[in-house]
């Protein structure tokens, strides 16, 4: 009798499961602490925190010195993670004494679980609203907009993107392609807002710069790279980053540590249970493989890739698994150049950067990286966008009513940059 009430609990657990009403996690009482490691003792502390248990939630990546990494602890765990700490010498700061209260804060300026009939830039969408909005647009605009499925998930989700073309040729010659792909990391909401802004902006815009800018190139954009992780943020956990691969009692790999180009050598993380975990393989996550294969076919199209991250204002260029500058470097400067000027022009944005390595930190595995490595993309850079790194620990959830700001000054910096490209 006792096995078969086991198996009606087990397959009841499992149903909620799979239906997705699982409970949501909260983190009321979460303390927020900022470390700042010295040494590489003081380091190797943090890193062996990181992925042990479900008590911590590391906001930021843990690999290297002199910079500040922001960790929630369950209030259980404080007593023994300061005395860790302690012991160790290692600096910290508390910087907000209830997790919870900051992102419920922020979701008060603008809900981003709230749902209307009409697709807008006002607020976050839910996936099923995006991939909605994407497949009515052939619709539409039939002579222009074409759907296409990019890859697969984990979950038997679609990676869909869209591409835009208003001709085959200019002036008689074939059009270079630009890719922009966003959504990569599950918890950063305004990646995929964004890229939907410019496939907007693309189709809709009136201003004659943008429309040239979207005539002359045949356009690919994909604003859901991890479409498993970013549902899960909207049903379970606002704060997920990875994928929803499970491994040996953890779920997922970091999507940005997996791509196939020096992967794994630096700022990637071996323990699955880690946000940074690099994957067991290069290519290990069906989302990276599939939609490394479809951009393959691009191969020699390809003029820029575009990755949409947040948050901290800074535009990146390769590489993340070492200083050594790329052979284009020049060009890829003088592009940034003009790209981070123009971002500032319409509200003072300010954005800084250059390549991954120097400007934010060792991070190998990127699929930046890998579009310029493998791929000779000529030009590949990676948005991160608002807030600046200044900013609360919780600026994942930036507030909707930027999502249009953010939007207009990214399409001022690629206007730019294309037309820096153009120049040289």
């Amino acid at each position: 009798m006792w096995q078969q009430l086991v198996l009606i609990v087990l397959i009841g657990l499992a149903t909620t499961i799979q239906q997705g009403t699982a409970e949501r996690i909260r983190y009321d009482n979460y303390q927020v602490y900022q470390l700042q490691p010295q040494t590489a003792a003081q380091l190797e502390t943090i890193k062996e925190l990181d992925g042990s248990s479900d008590s911590l939630l590391f906001v930021d990546p843990v690999h290297y010195l002199g910079t500040k990494i922001n960790v929630l602890v369950a209030p259980q765990r404080v007593t023994d993670f300061l005395a860790t700490l302690q012991q160790s010498d290692i600096s910290y700061e508390l910087v907000d004494e209830n997790a919870q209260k900051s992102l419920d804060l922020e979701e008060l300026v603008a809900d981003p679980n709230r749902r209307r009939g009409e697709y807008t830039w006002t607020e976050y969408h839910e996936l099923n609203d995006t991939y909605a909005w994407l497949r009515s647009l052939p619709e539409k605009y039939p002579e222009q907009v074409s759907v296409f499925v990019a890859g697969r998930s984990y979950e038997g989700r679609e990676i869909l993107g869209v591409k835009i073309s208003y001709a085959s040729s200019v002036d008689g010659a074939t059009k270079r392609g630009i890719f922009l792909e966003g959504g990569m990391h599950a918890r950063e909401w305004i990646s995929p807002a964004t890229t939907t802004y410019i496939i907007n902006q693309l189709l809709t815009s009136t201003n004659a710069d943008v429309r040239k800018m979207a005539e002359s190139f045949d356009w690919y954009v994909v604003p859901h790279a991890n479409p498993d992780g970013f549902v899960y943020t909207h049903t379970t956990n606002r704060m997920w980053r990875k994928t929803r691969t499970p491994y040996n009692g953890c779920f997922g790999a970091d999507p940005n540590r997996n791509w196939g180009f020096h992967w794994n050598e630096v700022g990637a993380s071996s323990n699955a249970c880690s946000d940074t975990y690099a994957g067991p393989r290069a290519f290990s996550e069906i989302e990276t493989r599939t939609l490394s294969d479809y951009i393959s076919t691009l191969r020699g199209k390809l003029v820029l890739y575009l990755s949409f991250h947040s948050y901290s204002q800074l535009l990146l260029f390769p590489y993340g698994h070492t200083s050594e500058l790329p052979p284009n470097y020049k060009d890829l400067k003088r592009v940034f150049d003009v790209g981070v000027t123009a971002v500032s022009k319409r509200y003072g944005t300010r954005y800084t950067g250059g390549n991954v390595y120097d400007a934010i930190y060792p991070a190998a595995g990127a699929s930046l990286d890998w579009a310029y490595g493998k791929l000779e993309v000529p030009y590949s850079y990676c948005f991160e966008l608002r807030p600046s790194g200044s900013y609360l620990w919780s600026g994942f959830r930036l507030p909707a009513e930027q999502i249009i700001p953010t939007g207009e000054e990214i399409i001022d910096s690629m206007l730019a940059m294309i037309k820096g490209i153009g120049t040289l």
